[in-house]
């Protein structure tokens, strides 16, 4: 084996970056996501789907199992696992930037929508009366009035 095959291949096992990129890899974020209805409706609102028990994808042929799985329009999914604690984990594989294209940084998007699903909920399910407005900014306001 030549010395460029061997340090690469060293590279990918220690996960170290390789002629100034980086190797794939999964990673997991630790949310407060505890509503898999509210994540369903701000999934389906992107435009997306959230599948039950099946593979998420990530660079090549690298795969994890989900609970659930957002499957995304690009060649990655994201893997949504119930933790002890009731919460779900979100584990994506963030290499090329195709997760961020479709849910922002850090799941921005997915999770403001995500926040957004889980007040109207919460709201309602008490009786009130929710109403929301996009601003120009990119923010969502609720307004949120007893009924």
């Amino acid at each position: 084996m030549d010395a460029d095959k061997y340090r690469a291949a060293f590279c990918l096992f220690q996960n170290k970056p390789t002629k100034g990129k980086t190797m794939s890899h999964f990673t997991t974020i630790k949310t407060q996501i505890k509503d898999i209805d509210a994540l369903r409706s701000a999934v389906q609102e992107m435009g997306l789907s959230l599948l039950q028990k099946t593979t998420a994808r990530g660079y090549y042929e690298n795969n994890i199992k989900g609970d659930y799985v957002i499957r995304l329009k690009g060649p990655y999914d994201i893997a949504v696992n119930k933790q002890k604690d009731g919460t779900f984990d979100l584990t994506c594989d963030w290499w090329d930037g195709h997760v961020e294209k479709e849910v922002g940084q850090n799941y921005g998007k997915l999770l403001q929508l995500y926040g957004v699903h889980k007040a109207i909920r919460e709201a309602k399910r008490k009786g009130h009366l929710v109403q929301r407005r996009q601003q120009e900014n990119g923010t969502i306001k609720l307004i949120i009035a007893a009924a």
